[in-house]
């Protein structure tokens, strides 16, 4: 009988590419990792891994069990969203990830929703760049998460996981008309790595130049501070620009970026996360959007 645990760790070799990565995501040694592979190995009857000095690849019959791998760890979390459905409303802790700005504007007054209609919940409140949440959920780190998609920057595809779309609003420049007007300009964004940098970055190159990058700022409130400081223009969504400091002055861009709510594959009837994502609609329906 195959161990679902240890499927788990494959299926994250096949997408970390190391033991190492594995092992810091799960919170193992790489030692601990290295025997749970070559245990599932053993049960598997076949080799699942090509082992070259310090590098490792999965085999054509490791792939194939990764495959099988998502299909059977999706079930799983079927019957667990099931399982507690029967057990009636939903209770205990609820672990939720969010981007900065849906953590300031939009989970405060949904987690008073959500408190009044399921008091037995807990939830706890993890602040995320929406690139870790795949990661995050796999890892069962997560149970929920909003996440965001800008234009410019195709959606990260993940098999084992889940979205829902809850909103879309609109993009807004400082200070200038236009992106293109921009070209002279200092720009603040978000730090590398973040979608939110990457739109910025290929929206300026859609206008046919590259940014000069001053600052690199993952706080919306605060890039908008700082350009009332004449320290740059930059791109904010419609909810961090509902109040913007005197003098700064926004145009709306026909630019999006749209909110989803993501888990796990095969969990989404988990009255939990239910919940939750009505809680969010409740309060995304009396937004400023």
């Amino acid at each position: 009988m195959l161990d679902p645990r240890k499927l788990h760790l494959l299926r994250e070799l096949a997408r970390r590419g190391t033991i190492a990565a594995v092992a810091e995501a799960v919170t193992f040694t790489p030692s601990a990792v290295s025997q749970q592979l070559s245990a599932l190995e053993r049960e598997a009857g076949v080799p699942l891994l090509e082992r070259t000095g310090r590098t490792v690849a999965l085999t054509p019959a490791g792939h194939v069990l990764v495959e099988h791998a998502q299909a059977v760890l999706e079930q799983l979390e079927r019957a667990s969203a099931a399982l507690a459905a029967a057990r009636g409303g939903p209770s205990g802790p609820l672990r939720i990830g969010a981007f900065p700005t849906a953590t300031r504007v939009l989970l405060p007054p949904a987690l008073a929703e959500l408190a009044g209609a399921h008091p037995g919940l807990t939830p706890m409140v993890s602040e995320i760049d929406p690139a870790d949440v795949s990661a995050a959920l796999r890892a069962g780190e997560l149970d929920v998460a909003l996440v965001h998609e800008y234009d410019f920057v195709p959606p990260v595809t993940d098999t084992s996981i889940e979205t829902e779309p809850l909103f879309s609003e609109p993009m807004y420049l400082t200070d200038r008309p236009s992106v293109a007007a921009a070209r002279d300009d200092a720009w603040i964004t978000n730090k590398p790595g973040t979608l939110c940098h990457t739109m910025a970055i290929r929206a300026c190159q859609a206008a046919g130049f590259e940014p000069l990058v001053r600052h690199h700022i993952d706080d919306f409130d605060t890039v908008l501070a700082f350009t009332a400081a004449g320290q740059g223009v930059a791109l904010v969504p419609r909810l961090a620009a509902t109040n913007p400091p005197p003098g700064v002055k926004l145009t709306r861009l026909p630019l999006s970026r749209r909110t989803l709510a993501a888990f796990r594959r095969g969990n989404g009837r988990h009255p939990a996360i239910e919940a939750a994502i009505a809680a969010f609609r409740v309060t995304i329906s009396r937004l400023p959007l």
